[in-house]
């Protein structure tokens, strides 16, 4: 009996020094603590070698991220191809300062948008010429005025239906007696926001500002003025371009040419390298 009692004694304290030396301490459940921060949180302020190997595992386990793909510049802004024919389109029109007026054009042009016709010439712009009483006019100014779109349409890649009635005409030309001040004609015109052209008003005077009446001729280069804003072109600042201000000369000049050729060659929109 004694040496029951006394096995089973040495079995309670050898279990005791079990417990209290040798067995590892219970862990807690990951979720016990309400306050313990998660994972990501703690790797990136604590920092030690257990979060570091954590972080490890997790970026492992992590799936691959797709490719980087450069955004458009600002937020809905254009892309960086756009950017960048914007920039050759201007280099093209700086480098023809010395042959074209178009440089001098974007500086008169507050928005920076070149404006121009865009794919007409299967589909002709359509013009009206609306009946006039005004004094002065003569049957013969319709075919001055004619001659002077036959003469742009030499220039650049863009046709005119003459014959247009009011209810499709996308532009208009029309009479009045004589404007306030030096001038003798008006155009108005409308485009897209991506610079295209999509309709105008032609409005020539039948008398000067001096109150002399018109002479067909006088109404040809009048017309071949306003057309040129028309199709795009601001003012010239040469006196020897048909586009000057007030018209010295009664022809296209070659500069007049080159400058409408080049508008054409370039897409229209906007230039500036934010908008």
């Amino acid at each position: 009996m004694f040496i029951l009692v006394a096995a089973l004694v040495v079995l309670l304290a050898s279990a005791a020094l079990w417990n209290a030396f040798v067995r590892p301490p219970a862990r807690a459940s990951a979720g016990a603590t309400p306050d313990t921060a998660p994972v990501q949180t703690v790797v990136r302020t604590a920092g030690s070698a257990i979060d570091s190997a954590r972080d490890t595992a997790h970026a492992a386990a992590a799936p691959t991220p797709p490719p980087t793909v450069v955004p458009p510049v600002g937020a809905g802004g254009p892309s960086y191809i756009v950017l960048l024919a914007r920039s050759e389109i201007r280099r093209r029109i700086r480098a023809s300062a010395g042959s074209t007026y178009l440089n001098d054009n974007l500086t008169q042009n507050a928005d920076s948008i070149l404006h121009r016709w865009d794919g007409r010439v299967s589909t002709p712009v359509r013009v009206f010429f609306p009946p006039t009483t005004v004094a002065n006019f003569q049957p013969s100014f319709l075919d001055a005025v004619r001659s002077a779109f036959q003469r742009w349409q030499e220039v650049v890649p863009v046709r005119f239906n003459l014959d247009a009635d009011s209810s499709s005409a996308e532009v208009r030309v029309q009479w009045r007696i004589q404007f306030e001040g030096e001038r003798s004609g008006q155009t108005d015109v409308q485009w897209d926001e991506d610079g295209r052209l999509t309709g105008g008003v032609v409005t020539l005077a039948t008398f000067d500002a001096k109150g002399q009446p018109f002479a067909p001729d006088d109404v040809r280069v009048l017309a071949l003025h306003e057309i040129g804003h028309l199709i795009g072109l601001d003012h010239s600042p040469d006196p020897g371009d048909i586009m000057y201000a007030q018209p010295k000369v009664r022809e296209l000049s070659p500069r007049d040419v080159r400058t409408a050729a080049l508008l054409y060659d370039l897409a229209p929109g906007p230039l500036r390298v934010g908008g």
